[in-house]
């Protein structure tokens, strides 16, 4: 059994406990917080949002309970944070790229190739990037409660395998709805298609787009692999993940269970990395055995065609934060 698998199961006794002590009438919850993302119910992000759950629930004794909602069942990662924004919804967890309709300077961290390692885009989230970006939403009215993982992005298509940037000239590839990941694309040769990511399976399976770009646990739970044959390790973009709560659910938290939510979110952080760390290696050995053809493309090439990138976006993020990126990830 893998680690997400020994986790989910240890989970799933843990909630039984949980719930028991509950129906037993040893507490009530007196707040309820929905949390919504977009990615499947076997995503190391629900895993890691199940077990918050529990933690919460049971360090606060019942009286805050987290209910999360995969797959897009509160809406879109634009619905999600707009209804945060307005107070509607009460937390997210979503790649920054999807911020980028409140401040389109949260999307800093997906400047293509900025982080060689992950340890150097750890230490930028966790220090003062990160710092930076909860400043620009705590003016919209979102609370961050903790950096986790999204993971390096890669690219799976049904034309051709990708070697070089050449290859992928013409390739009508979808994206996320980010102005960033729509130019970097378009630097590379390809056709960039945004597209909410609901929407994905469906127009690979119909030929709307030739491929698209995600972390390899989403690919997997995606099930892209059964409308996809070539998958190039490109990790082009690390990305985070931001566990976030609105304003006006946060302030009807009491100090101590604001606390208790702080730090369970941190405790989760470090088990929902080390899902997404652990299930690399294991998903590309499936998405192997399903059929996928792998390539890994040498980064250098990729690296001076999107040069330009950078340089058109230093006056949208600024002197200030693109100082910050450079300094951890060099």
């Amino acid at each position: 059994m893998n680690y997400i698998a020994n986790t989910r199961a240890a989970l799933a006794a843990a909630l039984l406990g949980a719930g028991a002590m509950l129906n037993a009438g040893l507490a009530q919850a007196e707040t309820t917080l929905k949390v919504g993302h977009v990615f499947a119910a076997d995503h190391p992000w629900q895993i890691a949002l199940e077990g918050l759950s529990k933690d919460v629930a049971e360090a606060t004794g019942g009286e805050v309970v987290i209910q999360v909602y995969p797959s897009s069942q509160l809406g879109g990662d634009r619905e999600v944070a707009e209804g945060l924004q307005l107070g509607t919804v009460e937390m997210g967890l979503f790649g920054t790229g999807a911020l980028q309709v409140l401040d389109k300077r949260l999307i800093i961290e997906e400047l293509p190739y900025a982080w060689p390692t992950r340890e150097k885009a750890y230490a930028a989230v966790d220090g003062e990037l990160g710092e930076a970006l909860a400043g620009i939403l705590a003016a919209k009215n979102i609370n961050t409660l903790s950096w986790w993982e999204s993971g390096y992005r890669h690219i799976t298509n049904s034309a051709r395998p990708i070697e070089t940037p050449e290859d992928l000239k013409g390739i009508k590839l979808r994206v996320p709805e980010a102005e960033l990941r729509l130019d970097t694309f378009r630097e590379l040769g390809a056709l960039p298609t945004p597209m909410a990511f609901s929407e994905v399976f469906t127009s690979l399976q119909q030929k709307v787009v030739d491929g698209q770009e995600n972390p390899l646990a989403t690919i997997y739970a995606s099930k892209f692999y059964e409308v996809q044959q070539n998958l190039a390790l490109s990790g082009h973009i690390w990305g985070s993940a931001i566990l976030t709560i609105s304003s006006k659910a946060w302030d009807k938290l009491t100090d101590e269970q604001k606390t208790i939510l702080r730090d369970k979110a941190e405790i989760w952080k470090e088990k929902e990395r080390e899902m997404i760390r652990a299930s690399d290696e294991e998903v590309l050995a499936k998405l192997e055995a399903a059929g996928m053809k792998v390539t890994r493309p040498d980064p250098a090439a990729f690296q001076q065609m999107v040069q330009p990138v950078w340089d058109k976006y230093e006056s949208v993020f600024g002197e200030d934060l693109l100082a910050i990126v450079r300094k951890y990830s060099n």
